[in-house]
Order: structure tokens, then sequence, then C-alpha cells
């Protein structure tokens, strides 16, 4: 099944990340040599799948499904260009952070064998709790990257900039070109940034097959427009009472 095809839905969780010393997972996706630097894509697939629910109101259908062919394409596209005019050799990095939840594997399987198929190296990781998400599987794996022969660029496709605006404001500090994909809507944290390039994932040839259904606050159509809930009311029934509109 080709990565194009297949859409990735964690509902109870984060995606996994590649596996790093730190984290006790195994063994990180190696590259072909110690002297390779590196430009490191890092797919935070539960921020991004959230995301992408928000604006289509549900789950995505096909033309609304992010194709990772197209993203990979773009990536060593722009390993071309870092790698233009420098020495040492830079080599590209696709990684995929993913949570399994119980009884998920056979669903999650087609779309994890089909990103490997394509290059990308998936980081899964259980879903058994709240405390279960990789987001520090994923800032371990930036960090092993950095400590090695050291990033020649890094992408990160994620909205969540508790986890991820510091360390990657701290990167670009260093020089390192640093850009951060995801849906505008979502990452205002990047977009407005003074250090931090932004791209949204829908101006990336190919990554969509449609354009995306999106509708703002900002960008309301004269006659108006629905904005589809987050997640169905019935989810009141085991939220926390504290999760109550003031």
């Amino acid at each position: 099944m080709a990565v194009a095809e297949v859409s990735h839905s964690t509902p109870s969780g984060r995606a996994p990340a590649p596996s790093t010393g730190s984290s006790g997972a195994g063994s990180a996706p190696q590259g072909s040599g110690t002297d390779v630097r590196r430009v490191l894509l890092v797919w935070d697939a539960p921020n991004l799948d959230m995301g992408l629910g928000a604006i289509l109101g549900g789950r995505p259908t096909a033309a609304y499904r992010p194709r990772f062919d197209a993203l990979g394409r773009w990536l060593l596209a722009r390993t071309a260009e870092l790698s233009a005019g420098g020495t040492g050799r830079i080599e590209a990095e696709a990684t995929v952070f993913t949570n399994i939840a119980p009884g998920t594997a056979d669903v999650v399987r087609p779309w994890v064998e089909a990103l490997r198929n394509v290059g990308y190296a998936v980081f899964a990781k259980p879903k058994i709790d709240e405390d279960s998400d990789v987001d520090s599987d994923m800032l371990a794996h930036i960090e092993l990257r950095r400590r090695g022969t050291g990033l020649a660029g890094i992408m990160v496709a994620s909205a969540d900039g508790q986890a991820f605006r510091e360390p990657l404001e701290e990167i670009a500090a260093g020089g390192v070109p640093v850009q951060v994909l995801g849906f505008r809507e979502h990452a205002s944290w990047a977009v407005t940034s003074d250090i931090l390039e932004f791209i949204d994932l829908e101006d990336i040839p190919g990554v969509f097959r449609e354009p995306l259904p999106r509708v703002s606050l900002e960008s309301l159509p004269d006659e108006g427009a629905w904005l589809q809930p987050f997640r169905p009311l019935s989810a009141l029934l085991t939220s926390r009472p504290a999760q109550g509109v003031a």
C-alpha cells in the first residue's frame, strides 16, 4: 500500500518517535557514515493528525491525507540546496514519531510499512496512558543528531510550541537553518517567530491532492461558514469536569 493512500489516526495519543539512546527504545536510525551531517525531518504524527482533523471536522478522506512521498521529494530537494557549495557529506533523514493505542496495531501497520518502504524511519511507542506521548523521544533524537556530526538543517512538523519552540530557537541561534512545518491556524508561535521559518504543509507541492477546506475566524466568507467541532459532544461524558467552557 502506497504512503499516499494510507491515513494514520491516533485518537488516543501522540505518534511514536525514532528510538534514541536516551529514550531506551532501541537504536536510533543510522546514517551511512559518522562524518555525515543530516538534514533532519521530524514528523509529530499525533499532533498533526489532531490539527488536520480539526481543519476537516473529522477523519481525512484519501483526497486530504498527506502524501509522504511528495514530502520526501521536497526534503531531498531541500537537502540538495543546503549541500550546494558546502563541504562534507550531507544526507536527508526523514523520521515519523507515533503512538500505537491498544488494539490498533493491525490498522496502523499498513501506514507504518508504507512509510518505511519510501525511506522514513518510524518510531512507534505504545499509548499506555496520558503520559505516553513521544515529545521527549523526538527531542532526544534531535539532540542526538545535533551532538553527533551535526545538523545541516532541521524541519519539525508539529504545532506543539510548548515542546519545540525553545529547543528550535536555540538551534536556529547556533546558525542551523530551522523550519517548522504545519498548519498556520495552529502554529502562531512559529508563524510570528523572528528566528524560525514557518512553512504551511499545504504550500509544499503535492503534499495534498485537493485544497484543504480551511475556514478560520480571520478568513470567513461573506455568507458565513460552519466551524466543525474538534471532538464529538459525547466526549463530555468522559471528560474531566474542569474542562467545561466558562
